[in-house]
């Protein structure tokens, strides 16, 4: 499994002969080496365009719905119960979830617990990066921007959160189409 000498010695020899500038050598499950595989690269450049991966805002872009955000800070179940019914794609209710919320909230300090599982399934959705941080403790230190950000998130793709996902599946067979993708965030400052 593992090579019996280190690598230096194994390739000293003949390393003149069958070296390939940017690539390195490839062993085979016996230590032995067997051509050449191009070396593991990491792109940290990163497009213009919007990658499927980003949020279409930031953790602590609270205040870019000021409504929102008041609702959310003071009864934050209100906006769980919307983020809920629109992630379990109509399944439960708005008021089913926000009061299982509430409960939580007001009872135990599970429902950050309770709520990160709500962003783990948006992200899986909407394939999103786990962003700052693990969602678990995205929700256990900042549960209200948390909120706020996966409601906007949602919003930014086209639901109408006020209304419920029934409606928002009738107003997609309706023809008022809804965005598979966040838009694009704005690049920098502008004039």
């Amino acid at each position: 499994m593992y090579p019996s000498a280190p690598d230096h010695e194994k390739y000293a020899g003949d390393q003149d002969q069958y070296y390939i500038p940017g690539q390195v050598p490839a062993l085979s499950p016996h230590g032995a080496a067997r051509g050449y595989a191009p070396p593991y690269v990491v792109s940290t450049v990163r497009s213009a365009r919007h990658v499927g991966g980003e949020w279409s805002t930031g953790l602590c872009h609270c205040c870019d719905d000021p409504a929102n955000c008041l609702i959310t800070f003071f009864c934050p179940c209100i906006t769980f119960g919307q983020i809920a019914e629109i992630v379990d794609q109509g399944s439960s209710s708005c008021a089913q979830k926000g009061t299982c919320y509430g409960i939580l909230l007001s009872t135990t300090a599970l429902a950050c617990l309770y709520s990160c599982f709500y962003r783990s399934k948006l992200r899986g959705q909407y394939d999103l990066e786990e962003a700052p941080c693990v969602d678990c403790l995205v929700h256990f230190c900042c549960a209200t921007c948390a909120l706020c950000q996966e409601y906007r998130e949602l919003k930014n793709r086209g639901f109408d959160m006020g209304i419920g996902w029934e409606a928002n599946m009738e107003r997609q067979r309706r023809g008022v189409v809804q965005l598979t993708q966040a838009p694009i965030p704005a690049q920098g400052m502008t004039r």
